[in-house]
C-alpha cells in the first residue's frame, strides 16, 4: 500500500523536476519512519496527510524510511544545576530579525565579534534534535530558546548547551521564538495555528490561544512582540491540499492576529484579503470551488513605531477570482488592524500544487492561466536613510528586490533584479540591512541541478544599485541527494561581516566591503552532542545564524535539501 499511495498521491512533488522544494525520495529515505509520520500528521505535510487514511500515512512512512526510529524522549543532557540567568540587558537576539524593523543586524555591542575574531570561530558545542530540523534560536538571559518539528521547545544554557527545560507543543514548531522585554515569558507558534506563552525560567504554560480555525492554517513566522501586543502572522498549507481534485479549493486567507501578550486574548484580527471567499462554481468533478483565497503570510511582521504600522508580505492566490492583495506588501494600523495600504508586485498569480500535474485530468484545482508562485516569503525590512527618510525593503521569489516608500502608500522607489526567480525563489527567506547597504542571498534553486543558483549581493540602500556580487563556490557535495549551491537561507549581518548559509551545508562569513569569504564551516558531518542524540548536519535552508555575546548559533539540516538534526554553537573561546 505504501508504494502505491506514494506514487499516486505524493510523487508529483517528490521528484527532481517537480518545480517544488519537496525533498527527493532518496532524501526522505534518510529520515526515520516517525519523522515522516509526524510530518504527515502534525507537521509541514499536514494538509496533504489529512487527505490520507491513518493506514495510508503509516504505509507511506514505512515504505519511505530506511532509518530506524530515532529516540523520542530526551533523557540526558540536562543541566546539573539551574543555569545562572544573565541580566535582561545582556547581549541577545530576540525573534526573527532581532528587532521590530527585521533588519537582521546585530550591533557590535551585541555581537561582540569583529572581523579578526570571526576568522577564529570554532565549534563549542552541538545539540541534537530527536526528530529532525529546528527553528532559528532566540538568545536571551543566558539561554538559547529553540523549537523543533516534533513540537519540542528547549531552553538551553547558552555557553554549554545543557538543557534547562523542555516544553511539548501540540504540533511542530516552524517559527522562531520571541521573548518579553523583562525576560519572563517566551512566545511560540505551532503548525496548527496555536500560540503559546511560556514562563522563561521553567517552560510552564501561561496561556494558549488558537488564532485561526481553518484546518490548513499554520504559523511559520515568528510572533512579533511590541508594547504588550503580540502580532501573529498566519500562513497555510491549503495550496498543497488542492492537489486533490475532490478538495473544495479554496477558502483560506492569510491574516495577522494581535493578541494581548499577558492573556492571549485577541485584540484584533485582519485578513490579507478583505473579501471573504464565496462559492464560484463547480470544478470538473462536481466539487464546489471558492474564492478569493490565499495571500498567506509566511514571515514575521515588521513594526513601524513612528507610523504606528505593521507591515507584512503575502503569497499568491490559490483560486479565482484573483485579488489585488496577493504577492504584496500590506500595511495595517498597529492599534486597530485597519488596512492602511497595499502594494502588489505580481498581479494574477494564482497557483496550487495541482498546477504541477502533467495530466490535465489531475490539474482540476489549478486555476486557468496560473501564475508563477511568486510569494513574498521574507519579512519586510524597515530601513533608515542618512537623510531621515525610511524605506521598506521587500524581496520576492521572482528574484526582484523592491524599496517602498512608507509615507506614500508603499510607492516603489526602486527595484533591482538579482536572481532569475521561480517557485524555489529568486530570494526565499530574506536579507539584512545596515551601514547604508542591503544584502541578499540568491536561491534560484533547481532540484535536479546542484550547481544552479546561489550567490550574495550587496546593494546601495538609497538607489538599489549593485555594489558587489559574490558568486557561489562550486558545491563539493554534488553527488549527495539534496546538495545545491543555492543560498536559500536568510542572512545575518554584524558590523563588517555578512553570514550566509548554503544548501551545500556550508556557513560562510563574507567581508561586507567586497564579498570575499573570510570564514567557512562545513556542517556536513556527524557531531558529538550535549544531549547524546546522534546528529549530523545538512542543508542550511530556512534559518539564519543567531549572533549574540561573542557566540554564533546555527541550525543545520532541513526536510528540504540534505536532512540534518543539529544546532551548532561557535565561539572564539572554546572553554
Amino acid at each position: 500500500m505504501g508504494r502505491e499511495t506514494f506514487i499516486k498521491r505524493c510523487a508529483v512533488c517528490h521528484h527532481e523536476n517537480s518545480g517544488t522544494r519537496a525533498p527527493l525520495p532518496n532524501v526522505l529515505q534518510q529520515m526515520s519512519r516517525q519523522q515522516i509520520l509526524d510530518s504527515l500528521q502534525t507537521g509541514v505535510m499536514r494538509a496533504q496527510g489529512s487527505q490520507l487514511t491513518s493506514e495510508e500515512r503509516e504505509a507511506v512512512a514505512s515504505f519511505l524510511s530506511r532509518q530506524r526510529n530515532v529516540r523520542q524522549r530526551i533523557t540526558t543532557g540536562f543541566c546539573a544545576a539551574e543555569p545562572p540567568p544573565l541580566p535582561a540587558g545582556d547581549a541577545s537576539w530576540n525573534g526573527w530579525g532581532n528587532g521590530a524593523a527585521n533588519t537582521r543586524f546585530q550591533a557590535a555591542s551585541g555581537a561582540q565579534l569583529d572581523r579578526d575574531q570571526v576568522r577564529k570561530l570554532r565549534l563549542k558545542w552541538a545539540f541534537g534534535f530527536p526528530t529532525g530540523s529546528t527553528v532559528q534560536p532566540a538568545v536571551f538571559g543566558g539561554r538559547v530558546l529553540v523549537g523543533g518539528n516534533d513540537g519540542s521547545v528547549f531552553s538551553l544554557d547558552a555557553r554549554t548547551g545543557c538543557i534547562a527545560w523542555v516544553f511539548k507543543a501540540s504540533a511542530g514548531i516552524r517559527a522562531a521564538l520571541s521573548v518579553s522585554p523583562d525576560g519572563k515569558e517566551v512566545y511560540v507558534g505551532d503548525s496548527r495555528a496555536n500560540v503559546y506563552a511560556l514562563k522563561a525560567d521553567s517552560g510552564t504554560l501561561v496561556w494558549k490561544s488558537h488564532v485561526d480555525p481553518h484546518p490548513s492554517a499554520v504559523i511559520t513566522g515568528a510572533p512579533l512582540l511590541l508594547n504588550g501586543a503580540l502580532y501573529v502572522p498566519v500562513s497555510s498549507g491549503e495550496e498543497g491540499a488542492a492537489i486533490n481534485p475532490y478538495y473544495p479549493c479554496c477558502t483560506f486567507r492569510g491574516s495577522v492576529a494581535a493578541l494581548d501578550a499577558k492573556t492571549g486574548k485577541q485584540i484584533w484580527k485582519s485578513y490579507a484579503i478583505p473579501q471573504a471567499p464565496k462559492p464560484t462554481g463547480k470544478n470538473a468533478v462536481g466539487v464546489t470551488t471558492w474564492g478569493p483565497s490565499g495571500a498567506a503570510i509566511w514571515s514575521s511582521p515588521t513594526a513601524d513605531v513612528q507610523r504606528r504600522a505593521i507591515y507584512v508580505g503575502t503569497g499568491n492566490n490559490y483560486s479565482d477570482p484573483p485579488d489585488s492583495h496577493s504577492d504584496a506588501i500590506l500595511a495595517f494600523d498597529m492599534q486597530t488592524g485597519r488596512m492602511l495600504w497595499s502594494r502588489q508586485a505580481t498581479p494574477d498569480d494564482r497557483w496550487t500544487l495541482a498546477c504541477l500535474r502533467s495530466d490535465v485530468r489531475e490539474r482540476i484545482n489549478c486555476p486557468p492561466n496560473s501564475g508563477d508562485d511568486y510569494d513574498f516569503g521574507t519579512s519586510p525590512i524597515l530601513a533608515s536613510l542618512p537623510d531621515g527618510r525610511s524605506l521598506i525593503l521587500a524581496a520576492q521569489k521572482s528574484g526582484v528586490v523592491y524599496a517602498l516608500d512608507p509615507d506614500h502608500d508603499g510607492k516603489i522607489v526602486w527595484r533591482t533584479r538579482i536572481g532569475k526567480g521561480g517557485p524555489e525563489g529568486g530570494i526565499e527567506w530574506g536579507g539584512a540591512e545596515g551601514g547604508g547597504r542591503a544584502y541578499f542571498a540568491i536561491s534560484d534553486w533547481r532540484q535536479s541541478v546542484p550547481n544552479a543558483g546561489g550567490g550574495l549581493v550587496a546593494l546601495n540602500l538609497a538607489t538599489g544599485q549593485e555594489i558587489w556580487h559574490a558568486k557561489p563556490p562550486r558545491p563539493a557535495c554534488v553527488k549527495t541527494p539534496g546538495c545545491s549551491a543555492a543560498q536559500i537561507a536568510p542572512i545575518t549581518l554584524v558590523p563588517g561581516i555578512v553570514f550566509s548559509g548554503s544548501m551545500d551545508g556550508h556557513l560562510r562569513a563574507y567581508d561586507a566591503r567586497n564579498g570575499n569569504v573570510i570564514w567557512d564551516f562545513d556542517t556536513l558531518r556527524e557531531f558529538k552532542t550535549t544531549d547524546g542524540v546522534a546528529a549530523h548536519g545538512g542543508s542550511l535552508n530556512k534559518n539564519g545564524p543567531t549572533i549574540a555575546g561573542g557566540m554564533l548559533y546555527v541550525e543545520s539540516g532541513n526536510f528540504v535539501g540534505m536532512p540534518g538534526n543539529v544546532l551548532l554553537a561557535f565561539s572564539v573561546d572554546r572553554q
